[in-house]
């Protein structure tokens, strides 16, 4: 494998299309990679097809429950793309699935490009200088930097579209970025900003409508104008919030969407327009001839949080080999619940994207045990 700190310069597809090439030209063990993909199809994730039965029910709280859309999901697919081109590929790619967090490192994406516009000055920056909304008015929440809410170490304390933070405490998450809750931390007390790390949904939903106040404009519109029509994504990508999240915005109500599927909602995507996504992350936020996100954000998201190393902004870090054992220190990726993954090696310019996979780690060395250069 590639040891080359500098990310190949290769093919990039066009809207509508996407070239393929066979394994052997790419590095890949042609046989060992067919084997690699038969057993990431039969590796599912133990889970209904109706995502509703694994929502919440509304035992801990009144809102903690659907409050978004759902759907079916389908069955596994999956891609792996190296040096732009697909060389692997199984299941039904096209199919447009809820992605639970994955979504998370879209707002990620959003927030660098406010950093690169100028819209946010610095991630050391207290929120509350540029929100006026009363989310960060408090003395505790005002301390809240752009920094903290996307490290997830913000300690956000209030109520968000009918749920107060607190419903989602205490959730254990890792190598299966789960979206049911672990040891009850409800009764805590709050933290300081910056002192705790905790995986919160309400919190990542504050960190949404905090940059739909910034763009003043819904963020669909904004990933779309700014992200997905430059890559070439397709236009059946769908971004959803819930019931409970209209928001004024300049005297209209529009939908602040959320982070997450943990109450329904979030980023539904198929499985090739992921896959563009982690390949301008691949290429280090250039497609083409046009930088879409700031080099520099690339290596600012992906360095590791002081007090929770394998996470970044709103990404998986995996150079502690958290995601990959086989994988470079540099890689990272986008995960959520059901073993939904974009995974991204920029060192040997390979994009692997799994979608309800019972063990993604498995998968992703499974595939990259089969590169041969």
């Amino acid at each position: 494998m590639s040891t080359s700190s500098t990310p190949a310069v290769g093919y990039t597809p066009p809207k509508g299309e996407w070239e393929r090439r066979d394994p052997d030209t790419q590095g890949f063990d042609p046989i060992a990679l067919s084997e690699a993909l038969k057993f990431a199809e039969a590796t599912e994730i133990d889970w209904p097809k109706d995502l509703h039965d694994r929502a919440p029910k509304g035992e801990n709280h009144t809102n903690d429950r659907v409050l978004g859309p759902l759907k079916v999901r389908s069955a596994p697919a999956g891609l792996v793309i190296r040096g732009g081109y697909i060389v692997g590929e199984y299941g039904d790619p096209s199919s447009v699935e809820v992605t639970f967090s994955c979504t998370k490192s879209y707002i990620g994406t959003l927030a660098g490009q406010a950093v690169d516009k100028d819209l946010i000055h610095s991630m050391d920056d207290r929120v509350s200088d540029y929100i006026n909304d009363g989310g960060f008015d408090s003395d505790h929440n005002s301390k809240i930097t752009w920094r903290h809410l996307l490290q997830q170490t913000n300690e956000w304390e209030g109520e968000l579209f009918g749920l107060p933070d607190t419903v989602d405490r205490g959730r254990v998450v890792g190598g299966s970025a789960s979206m049911n809750g672990g040891t009850d931390n409800s009764a805590l007390p709050h933290q300081e900003p910056g002192t705790f790390w905790e995986y919160n949904d309400v919190r990542v939903n504050r960190t949404a409508l905090s940059l739909l106040r910034i763009y003043d404009e819904p963020l669909p519109a904004v990933l779309k104008r700014n992200v997905m029509d430059p890559i070439g994504a397709s236009d059946g990508w769908e971004w959803h919030g819930y019931e409970t999240s209209m928001v004024d915005l300049n005297g209209e109500q529009v939908e602040s969407v959320s982070g997450g599927a943990h109450w329904g909602g979030g980023l539904w995507i198929d499985t090739f327009d992921h896959a563009r996504f982690g390949l301008l992350y691949s290429r280090r936020g250039r497609w083409d001839d046009k930088q879409i996100v700031s080099e520099s954000w690339v290596y600012a998201m992906t360095e590791p949080c002081s007090i929770k190393p394998e996470y970044g902004y709103l990404w998986w870090l995996n150079h502690e080999g958290e995601i990959s054992d086989l994988a470079s220190s540099r890689s990272f990726a986008a995960r959520g619940a059901g073993g939904n993954v974009v995974f991204i090696d920029p060192v040997s310019d390979v994009v692997i994207v799994v979608r309800w996979c019972n063990d993604p780690k498995a998968v992703i060395d499974r595939i990259l045990g089969t590169l041969t250069e």
